[in-house]
């Protein structure tokens, strides 16, 4: 005959979870803190590019093959000289050509003050003035690094096993093959980075711009800061614009920066082909940069 009473559980474990042991465990505070921190944490994660075997740590591979470089735009009115630019808009983009480089990494995201600060305590480097500091301040970690001349951001670069990209890199991995305007495509939209003409006031966290990401899953190429590059500021070859500037005395760098950064509220600054020149010892509160690796 079956015995009609309960049969005692073998071990503790059995008996805790008898009495409900497991239920008052997860109505602990620190549990449910600790629960809903970790469901946060996989849903960051899930929003975030997945990094591609091989590839190193936060960079992209920008595979080889034909790009478009450059533009053949011309200025329809005197916008340059209503502005007072140094400058004509467009000609030293002249001419625009199909290019062909071997592949490459480049960092998903800008250099941000965390990244910088390793390389100012390990190198024992001066921090860039707005720190403040031998660190950054509070909640500015992930702010891409600023204020930091074209030797600083190259000698990053060769501390992390990398190098500054060239001007071609650089624009392959914000146009694509098909030499977007902008890394969302060819149409301006001041909602989508953030650039000098969609007055979003100040720099931001990098990757905050969904939109701002190009074919190759690389961000803020468009806005946030104007990031460095390695080449000086010369002619393409073939183009007929002729100036004093071109030459090994500035520097090129590349995209537009956000809507304090002195810019006029004009989308040209955020075109991709864009070129500015800046002397390589000059510092800027919107001028950053990222590196490539062969």
């Amino acid at each position: 005959m079956f015995s009609s009473e309960v049969q005692a559980p073998d071990s503790i474990f059995e008996q805790k979870l008898s009495r409900g042991y497991l239920n008052r465990f997860l109505k602990k505070p620190f549990f449910s803190l600790f629960l809903l921190l970790g469901v946060l944490i996989v849903g960051f994660m899930a929003f975030m590019p997945a990094e591609e075997e091989g590839v190193p740590l936060k960079m992209v591979r920008i595979p080889s093959g034909p790009f478009i470089m450059g533009s053949d735009e011309v200025e329809t009115a005197d916008t340059q000289g209503e502005l007072g630019n140094k400058k004509p808009f467009y000609l030293d983009e002249h001419p625009q050509r199909m290019l062909s480089i071997p592949d490459y990494y480049i960092d998903r995201f800008e250099v941000s003050n965390e990244d910088y600060a390793r390389f100012v305590k390990e190198k024992r480097r001066n921090a860039p003035k707005y720190w403040g500091g031998a660190s950054y301040r509070t909640g500015e970690a992930l702010l891409p690094v600023v204020d930091v001349n074209w030797y600083e951001a190259r000698d990053y670069c060769l501390f992390r096993g990398k190098r500054l990209p060239t001007e071609a890199e650089w624009e392959k991995a914000a146009r694509g093959p098909d030499g977007n305007l902008y890394t969302w495509g060819n149409e301006f939209d001041a909602t989508k980075g953030n650039v000098s003409a969609g007055s979003h006031g100040s720099i931001m966290m990098v990757g905050r711009f969904a939109h701002d990401k190009s074919v190759y899953n690389v961000y803020d190429l468009n806005g946030n800061v104007m990031e460095w590059t390695a080449d000086w500021y010369k002619p393409f070859p073939g183009g007929d614009y002729r100036s004093d500037d071109f030459g090994e005395q500035f520097k090129v760098a590349k995209g537009d920066a956000y809507g304090d950064s002195g810019h006029y509220t004009l989308s040209i600054f955020s075109r991709l082909p864009y070129r500015q020149n800046v002397e390589p010892e000059t510092r800027l509160p919107f001028l950053g940069f990222r590196c490539v690796k062969s």
